[in-house]
């Protein structure tokens, strides 16, 4: 069978404010204006090239190396290193394949993009409902980019307006999945959307088809997933379903006339792989218990390892060790990007706000503890214990940095001690099918105050897990695409502009570490360079990718929210 596509007869969503007679698109799913809404007026720093079609930047990066003195003091040193940044401002068409596409997620990724794209409205008892991005990071959130020069007044413009990005109405979609369904009724299965929308949205969806054939290791996912599994690869060598991922994808590629694609699991948690010398720790090795067919092997990462090879971005939405030291190397060895791990949709991205702000405002958490329960089909395959397990190691690092800063709260680390003082942390997670997409997260922060007082706070909130999951997948796709475009090279010290910056004969640009930890707002438990320090701070997570695209601007974040101007005379 041939890869499914979206349907692509029918115009998708025009510029925000175009007066063309057509109903109006959520400023969410709005066109960038052509040629972009910025334009940085720097001849030092920033230099447009359209004929080309790239953004030149040169960039600073101001750090301090601290060293500790005999005496005990912290002595302080300004680092300075110049960066170039090339951006292609070509963006083409990219294709998305998810593994899993039949899936809640999977499913209502598809529709909700189709009715972005066809623009389809729908009724509810709150009365009509526009298309729209809302969660979305890149579609849904601003920056601020400076002060009006008359007003004074912050100027806040689109993540998707900093730099070019894929539309996500433009993306082609495909994948695959272990059930056959046809995705309208996978949309229809999954019971996340209003009845009216999937109505309208059904026969867009029906002219998917149903997906690629997807691979199957029944020991890495709960045994309760085995009635959903009859659209199989066949055989059990390992090497070969290497081979014919490979091709879906090329395939895929070819026929939809696409320029890149990018690949991401959304399919279901597997088990963690154990990590054996000889078996997943180098390159090398990984490669050759693939083609000896080894049982720690998983299916994730057969994927992984397929889109590595031909140089397809992927991303790990699950919280699955699928990238074991060996693949990570492998995506090192052919400069392919990857990221990872597991969706930072709902509870998770809730506790690293709420504990960040209880350590930094100098409140000590005790215990930290964290119930769900949920009834899709995620919640049926967590409820077998080593499939959980792999959840619980995601969620319950998640506030491990912010504990690790605060010496003065926490204990730090002792002589041959792992981990120093910590809270309490506890993860618990139930199927209940009754309450299906809807999932029930309740947790409890129990933390010490002034004088040996005690404070805790409860909250109960009810996540719709796909349609927060949604918005993570295209915001993890479209920048995981912009991050092919992007190439750098360090310049010297007498490098002051653009315009005396040597050739790229003498100083070659490159592309960026292939793990993309930039990525790291959206998942819970962020993928690093090996040896790095992981930063799960939200807030540290949102400014740094901003402090990236600006950078690509040769926008430097300056005061920042220093504010200097607003207070000084």
């Amino acid at each position: 069978m041939s890869p499914i596509a979206i349907p692509n007869h029918a115009t998708s969503s025009p510029i925000q404010g175009a007066s063309d007679g057509l109903p109006p698109v959520h400023p969410t799913a709005a066109r960038s204006l052509p040629g972009g809404l910025i334009r940085v007026q720097d001849e030092q720093s920033t230099k447009y090239d359209d004929v080309q079609g790239e953004i030149r930047s040169v960039y600073t990066d101001r750090g301090c190396d601290v060293k500790k003195s005999l005496d005990g003091r912290l002595v302080v040193e300004k680092t300075e290193q110049k960066y170039e940044f090339k951006t292609d401002t070509k963006v083409g068409k990219v294709g998305l394949m998810l593994v899993g596409i039949g899936g809640n997620n999977g499913s209502t990724v598809a529709a909700t993009i189709l009715a972005n794209k066809h623009n389809i409205s729908w009724s509810t008892k709150l009365g009509p409902i526009q298309p729209n991005y809302i969660g979305s990071l890149v579609r849904a959130s601003t920056v601020r980019i400076g002060a009006d020069a008359e007003t004074g007044k912050d100027v806040n413009v689109p993540i998707y307006d900093m730099l070019p990005m894929v539309h996500p109405n433009d993306l082609c979609l495909g994948g695959w999945d272990i059930s056959g369904m046809p995705m309208d009724q996978a949309m229809a299965r999954a019971q996340v959307l209003d009845y009216d929308l999937q109505r309208q949205v059904a026969p867009l969806m029906k002219e998917m088809g149903a997906p690629l054939p997807s691979i199957y290791y029944p020991d890495f996912i709960a045994a309760n997933q085995e009635d959903r599994a009859d659209n199989v690869i066949p055989g059990e060598n390992k090497w070969e379903h290497v081979q014919r991922i490979r091709k879906d994808i090329a395939d895929f590629k070819r026929s939809n006339g696409l320029d890149k694609v990018v690949v991401l699991w959304t399919a279901n948690t597997e088990r963690y792989s154990e990590l054996i010398d000889g078996v997943n720790d180098t390159a090398d090795n990984l490669l050759n218990a693939v083609q000896n067919s080894h049982e720690e092997v998983s299916p994730s990462t057969v994927f992984a390892i397929a889109a590595i090879l031909d140089g397809h971005p992927y991303i790990n939405g699950s919280p699955s060790n699928t990238f074991v030291p060996g693949c990570i190397e492998l995506a090192e060895r052919h400069q392919s990007f990857i990221a990872g791990d597991d969706f930072k949709s709902g509870q998770t991205k809730f506790k690293s706000v709420v504990t960040e702000f209880l350590v930094n405002a100098g409140i000590k958490p005790l215990s930290i503890a964290s119930y769900n329960h949920l009834g899709n089909n995620d919640g049926k395959n967590l409820s077998s214990q080593r499939q959980f397990r792999s959840k619980e190691i995601s969620k319950s690092s998640v506030v491990d940095d912010m504990v690790a800063a605060n010496n003065l709260l926490y204990a730090p680390a002792k002589k041959g001690e792992k981990k120093g003082e910590h809270p309490d942390h506890l993860v618990v997670i139930k199927y209940a099918p009754a309450v299906g997409d809807d999932k029930r997260a309740l947790d409890e922060y129990y933390s010490e105050l002034l004088m040996g007082g005690r404070n805790t706070l409860s909250v109960f909130n009810i996540c719709e897990d796909s349609l927060l999951a949604t918005p993570l997948i295209l915001d993890l796709t479209i920048l995981a695409e912009l991050m092919t475009r992007i190439t750098y090279r360090p310049l010297q010290a007498e490098s002051t502009s653009v315009k005396d910056v040597p050739s790229e004969k003498e100083v070659p640009f490159q592309p960026l570490y292939p793990v993309l930890s930039l990525l790291s707002y959206m998942l819970k438990a962020p993928l690093v360079k090996p040896g790095d320090d992981v930063v799960n701070s939200l807030n540290r997570q949102r400014q740094g990718l901003e402090a990236f695209m600006k950078a690509c601007l040769g926008l430097e974040m300056g005061g920042g929210d220093l504010l200097l101007k607003t207070r000084t005379w």
